[in-house]
């Protein structure tokens, strides 16, 4: 068994690079029993399930292969892609974790979330999120012509990278704070988001920050829980 965690792929059909390194990565990993997580941002911009293009069809047949295979993919909705449900990953046995989610492996405990809920310094960030994530927006949402919700999407992106051009480093980054609330029963901490890959020690425990996904590579994590004493490191893959 292999427990494989990526983050931050932000496919889209205008990026197709990212969407073979993504078929690249099931490839490799397809006859090694694997457990796949992916901590959010998997699609730059989802809008909802009944969504469908020859692209995000090729993603799904892709997907059906790795699970006939033997092995097991986990998604947690992030930033971009809080629209993701369940009815999209039952195309391949999906399984929707909640926002965060809590793994034993070898009798160590990690926590695994997209990130940006540990960003409580971006403020203007945490209060549209709090809107657009309520249940009776997203049920409103859902029952809108995805010609509606694909100029919703493509306003958000705009409007959040026009913000991000004003906002510090720090303001962008992780909150110490809310990092040691999110580390206080678990013995690591595994998340996204902030695109900053890197292995952060705090008081004797372990914050893995997955790297996004380059025009070639990405910072990925990998555990083998057949080695006696679970080596955490990053890795590169490179497509």
């Amino acid at each position: 068994m292999t427990y494989l965690f990526i983050s931050d792929l932000h496919l889209s059909p205008d990026y197709p690079r990212l969407v073979r390194g993504f078929f690249a990565l099931l490839k490799e990993y397809q006859h090694q029993q694997t457990q796949l997580y992916i901590l959010g941002d998997w699609f730059n911009a989802w809008i909802g399930d009944d969504y469908t293009a020859p692209w995000l069809d090729e993603i799904v047949t892709a997907l059906q292969h790795f699970h006939a295979a033997g092995n097991q993919v986990y998604f947690q909705v992030g930033n971009r892609d809080f629209a993701l449900g369940q009815k999209f990953l039952d195309q391949f046995q999906g399984i929707l974790l909640p926002d965060s989610h809590v793994l034993e492996i070898n009798q160590l405990k990690f926590r695994l979330e997209h990130g940006d809920a540990l960003c409580t310094d971006d403020i203007g960030y945490q209060r549209f999120k709090k809107v657009i994530r309520n249940p009776l927006v997203l049920s409103f949402l859902r029952k809108t012509p995805l010609s509606f919700r694909t100029k919703l999407a493509n306003g958000f992106r705009k409007k959040s990278h026009a913000a991000q051009q004003f906002k510090s480093y720090e303001v962008m980054d992780v909150n110490p704070q809310a990092v040691a609330q999110a580390l206080a029963n678990v013995d690591i901490l595994i998340h996204g988001h902030t695109h900053r890959a890197a292995i952060h020690e705090q008081e004797g425990k372990k914050r893995i920050v997955l790297g996004d996904w380059k025009e070639d590579s990405a910072q990925i994590l990998v555990i083998d829980p057949q080695q006696q004493d679970l080596i955490l490191k990053l890795s590169t893959f490179n497509y």
